[in-house]
């Protein structure tokens, strides 16, 4: 595996820990109330400004990954949609570029 390939992976797992142990220390703090962490992305211009730039981007990065994958048919990459969803941009976006610079044999 290459080291750009290394340095893709290592991005998306920090991507998907780092930001999720802030969700979780905020979800048991506040008694795994969801619904409560959403208004929270809303209490400020900041956050607002901060939820809305990280959802274009999320919509941007599916619209790329579901074209390069219709063209390359490189099935397995939709994978990071999910990701970017359920985990986010942090960590779907590199969790992408490791499956697309995956070697073709």
């Amino acid at each position: 595996m290459s080291v750009l390939r290394m340095a893709y992976l290592a991005l998306a797992v920090w991507g998907a820990v780092h930001p999720m142990a802030w969700f979780v220390t905020w979800l048991s703090a506040n008694g795994w109330d969801f619904g409560g962490m959403i208004d929270a992305w809303y209490v400020n211009a900041a956050t607002t400004g901060l939820t809305w730039d990280l959802t274009i981007a999320a919509i941007a990065l599916t619209v790329w990954i579901v074209a390069e994958t219709w063209m390359r048919r490189n099935w397995s990459a939709l994978v990071a949609i999910p990701a970017t969803f359920l985990i986010g941009v942090s960590c779907g976006l590199p969790l992408y570029l490791f499956l697309r610079t995956r070697p073709v044999t």
